[in-house]
């Protein structure tokens, strides 16, 4: 058995690494797929030294792997990094406080997929049965560089609840954070989604989807996006990171390229057109699929049109979902403002191993909290939601 740290994706086959992670499916969990991550490595949207470090560098490809022999038995993706943007279950209030005592938080190694807010397998395995087995030797490993220094921390993000559960055992604090998740119940078009709702928040989104009546908006599957296209959807998500962060976004104009070329068959594009032509998209929401749940991950606009906003990133994701009989709609991270249309808290999991230090203590006690807060929101939340159902039953309650 060898243990290696792979700094780049290139060091081991597509075919290698997706026996792991895809099993021969062809729309699993895109976000592991080899195709994936070389293409943000290769586009320079990782490891790349030549961005400021706020922005775009500071993310360092660090892959565990472990090998018998030339068989490539399990692999995390994980990276080393020298801030904590781009993560989306954020840990800045830790950073802070290590400041403020004089301590280093950096470097951290994280074992997730970068600007990818989206749980999913984070532990490849070549045959399920050697989880019990391999576990330990990965957490050992992770723990090994954080003794000996080379890592401040180790974090897992977006994991899977069995995951968690197996990092706990071996030593990691669980950590949690709440987001939306749409989910279909059977729907046959869009009207029986909006028949669940109540009244108010029908007439609300119907009114919200009237005022998009003046934009022509098509689904374009992968193999459908020309050339053309791709410059548009990218000049859209590039003039949006602009205007709301001072920068061109964290994927790089060559990794949407190699996405192109390489993802065809996961993604999905919700584009407004102000005229005929391919390059007359205003606005795009960029998606990945797999196969029972879509995942919204990439907007951008070259107008303001709040609307446009909903239309694109959530009701005509949920027209999809519908239309192809995909079971979840995950609309990425934050946005409470999901919740009045339709979707659901659920429970985010993060797995945390940070070097001994005086905060020990401090931190272990704030995930607690941190938790017990979250549990008790996302009950609110629930109650929250416009279904008639769970109005009715929140009348009930008061």
């Amino acid at each position: 058995m060898q243990l290696k740290w792979l700094s780049s994706l290139t060091q081991v086959t597509a075919q290698q690494w997706d026996a792991l992670f895809i099993n021969d499916k062809p729309h699993a969990y895109p976000f592991c797929r080899h195709a994936f991550l070389l293409a943000l490595e290769q586009g320079d949207s990782v490891d790349s030294a030549n961005r400021t470090s706020k922005h775009n560098s500071g993310w360092y490809s660090q892959h565990l792997t472990l090998w018998q022999d030339n068989i490539l038995l399990a692999a995390v993706p994980g990276y080393i990094k020298s801030h904590s943007y781009g993560e989306y279950l954020f840990d800045w209030q830790i950073a802070e406080v290590y400041r403020q005592h004089k301590l280093a938080y950096y470097p951290k190694w994280i074992a997730a997929i970068p600007f990818t807010p989206a749980t999913g397998p984070r532990l490849g395995l070549l045959n399920a049965d050697l989880a019990e087995s391999l576990m330990p030797l990965v957490c050992a490993a992770i723990k090994q560089r954080v003794a000996a220094n080379d890592f401040c921390s180790a974090q897992w993000l977006y994991t899977t609840a069995q995951l968690q559960h197996k990092l706990t055992e071996q030593g990691f604090l669980a950590r949690h954070d709440v987001q939306f998740l749409w989910q279909n119940s059977g729907y046959n078009q869009f009207d029986d989604f909006l028949q669940q709702l109540n009244a108010r928040k029908r007439k609300q989104i119907r009114h919200e989807r009237n005022q998009t009546n003046g934009f022509s908006i098509k689904t374009l599957h992968g193999n459908e996006l020309s050339a053309a296209h791709w410059q548009a959807v990218i000049r859209c998500y590039q003039a949006t990171y602009l205007k709301r962060s001072g920068h061109h976004g964290y994927i790089s104009p060559q990794s949407f390229i190699a996405l192109a070329e390489t993802m065809a068959d996961s993604i999905v594009v919700f584009a407004a057109f102000s005229g005929e032509t391919e390059q007359d998209i205003i606005a795009a929401a960029l998606c990945f699929k797999s196969a029972d749940t879509l995942y919204g991950r990439y907007w951008g606009t070259l107008v303001d049109a709040e609307h446009l906003h909903f239309e694109l990133c959530y009701y005509q994701g949920i027209e999809y979902c519908i239309k192809y009989g995909l079971s979840y709609f995950d609309a990425g991270a934050q946005g409470e403002h999901k919740l009045k249309r339709g979707f659901e808290p659920v429970m985010r999991n993060g797995s945390y191993l940070f070097a001994d230090t005086p905060l020990s203590g401090a931190i272990t006690a704030y995930f607690q909290q941190e938790t017990e807060h979250l549990k008790a929101y996302s009950a609110a939340a629930m109650q929250a939601l416009p279904y008639k159902k769970l109005s009715a039953s929140s009348e009930k309650l008061q």
